[in-house]
């Protein structure tokens, strides 16, 4: 594993209670961890705000990531009725700890 994991930030317009509406029709849960979450995915972090999510993700490889997006998020996000992204930025990982 020579490469280092990327940083996707994800940023959309839409009203939070969304983000479980989209989780639910991928068949995740993001609280217990429950769910096929997808190959490559390290750490996923989702937040709301007034009219916006913003959803943070460590991926080993960006193309894990945009097969992803491509062949399940990008249909789950239409199915649930969440206009596309207005924000997908990366950026290099340079630190990633978890602390209780």
């Amino acid at each position: 594993m020579g490469r280092m994991a990327e940083i996707i930030i994800i940023e959309v317009d839409c009203d939070p209670a969304l983000y479980s509406k989209v989780n639910e029709v991928l068949g995740l849960d993001p609280t217990t961890g429950a769910g096929d979450w997808p190959k490559g995915l390290l750490n996923h972090l989702g937040g709301g705000g007034d009219g916006t999510v913003v959803v943070i993700e460590v991926w080993e490889s960006r193309a894990q990531q945009e097969a992803w997006m491509e062949y399940t998020l990008g249909p789950a996000l239409g199915q649930a009725g969440v206009s596309p992204p207005k924000r997908m930025e990366w950026l290099s990982l340079l630190g990633n700890i978890t602390l209780s």
